[in-house]
């Protein structure tokens, strides 16, 4: 409507003033409402044409979207296992920082595991303090045996020193008996010495494994109890936390609520254009955002990124083949803007509706001294109507909030 009126002050107004004050003609008696497509045709026709020329003009160049919104991803708020809940930290809605315990699970389970895990490490140490004492009444009974098959065997080279001397004093069963006894004296060391290798090996090696594969699961059962223990993995705001002692949770049907980022949506603005602009959509195009949440304020903003494909494209391996018209609705060319300046998004709500024009700069092209002066006119040309189409942002801005207010009933 607006380019229509725009058009009309160009082509019907001095068509209708050249018959009214040259011609003479009076509205109302040479111009009827019968003759008024006859003496205004030529108007009447230059207007529908620039009318036309100037909304393809308009929104090719220069294209506009009310599908922007400042995205924010949300982190669901899941334990690293199931159980129910038994303790509820935070509230309906608060700050967190990173580490915050969130809500706790039931971790009597968990706390039994750690309290077995533990007494078996006592165990162990009480084990291998019996081992040690093992060893030093092994060494100890070495010492003995060794005194008794020193005894022995002093005993038997006397005999043995006596019979080499006088032949017959001695009887050769005497000396049977004692070589018997000598040996069995020297097997006793070696009892004795591999009793004390034994419980030295279970001090240095077999009980010092045995602990630390006791304190690997203490650790095990520890890191379980700590995992009933839900924190926050980033800072930002726990929003419609309803869970409450006696819920159960786990990672496949219920997470205990969302955990939204401290810094989600506060610095880019996601806008979805048509596909016919592709073309002249490019990173570093200047544009201008308004939204609900901050009405009556234009944002000046700037193209940082213009996505390659097209979500309505894409699709998932599966047991049935693709039909192209199941795809309902085209889908959009999704580009991400920036605020111009800092600050340039401080008081719009994430997830706010918005309205963005993008604009297109011939600058270069026109300033360039080989391009034609008839090319150099149209691109001055495109370049101008943007300045009618940021007019509209702006009574578009205006008039938002009002048509807000109004479909939404108050």
């Amino acid at each position: 409507m607006f380019e229509l009126m725009f058009c009309s002050l160009l082509t019907i107004l001095p068509d209708y003033l050249y018959r009214r004050y040259v011609q003479g003609k009076r509205f109302g008696k040479e111009i009827t409402f019968f003759s008024i497509w006859y003496e205004l045709r030529w108007g009447i026709t230059g207007c529908l044409m620039l009318t036309v020329s100037l909304i393809t003009m308009i929104f090719y160049f220069h294209p506009t979207t009310s599908n922007a919104t400042l995205y924010f991803r949300t982190v669901p708020i899941l334990p690293e296992g199931s159980g129910r809940v038994a303790e509820v930290k935070v509230g309906f809605s608060a700050e967190v920082k990173k580490g915050d315990v969130l809500f706790t699970l039931d971790a009597s389970k968990q706390q039994a595991a750690v309290e077995t895990a533990r007494r078996k490490i006592a165990e162990v140490d009480a084990t291998m303090q019996s081992a040690q004492a093992d060893v030093v009444k092994a060494e100890a009974q070495i010492g003995e045996a060794k005194a008794n098959y020193q005894q022995a065997k002093d005993e038997l080279d006397v005999k043995i020193d006596l019979q080499r001397r006088n032949p017959g004093i001695v009887p050769q069963r005497d000396i049977e008996k004692l070589q018997v006894l000598v040996d069995q004296r020297q097997s006793g060391i070696d009892a004795v010495t591999a009793a004390r290798q034994s419980a030295a090996l279970q001090v240095s090696t077999s009980l010092p494994a045995q602990k630390a594969s006791a304190e690997a699961v203490l650790d095990q059962a520890q890191v379980d109890l700590d995992k009933t223990q839900v924190r926050a993995g980033i800072d930002g705001r726990v929003e419609q936390f309803l869970v409450r002692p006696g819920d159960v949770v786990n990672q496949l049907m219920r997470p205990a609520g969302i955990l939204i980022p401290a810094e989600a949506g506060r610095s880019v603005l996601q806008a979805g254009f048509g596909q016919i602009e592709a073309q002249v959509m490019k990173t570093g195009m200047v544009a201008e955002a308004t939204c609900i949440s901050k009405p009556w304020v234009i944002i000046p903003m700037v193209i940082t990124t213009v996505q390659d494909y097209i979500a309505a494209g894409q699709f998932r391996s599966g047991e049935q083949l693709l039909e192209a018209q199941n795809a309902v609705r085209p889908g959009t060319i999704l580009v991400f803007l920036e605020p111009l300046y800092k600050g340039g998004l401080e008081g719009v709500t994430p997830g706010s509706s918005c309205i963005v024009n993008a604009y297109t700069s011939n600058h270069e092209e026109i300033a360039a001294r080989d391009t034609p002066t008839s090319r150099k006119i149209a691109l001055h040309v495109v370049d101008g109507v943007g300045l009618v189409h940021a007019l509209l942002l702006r009574i578009q801005a205006l008039l938002l909030p009002i048509q807000t207010l109004v479909l939404s009933g108050h």
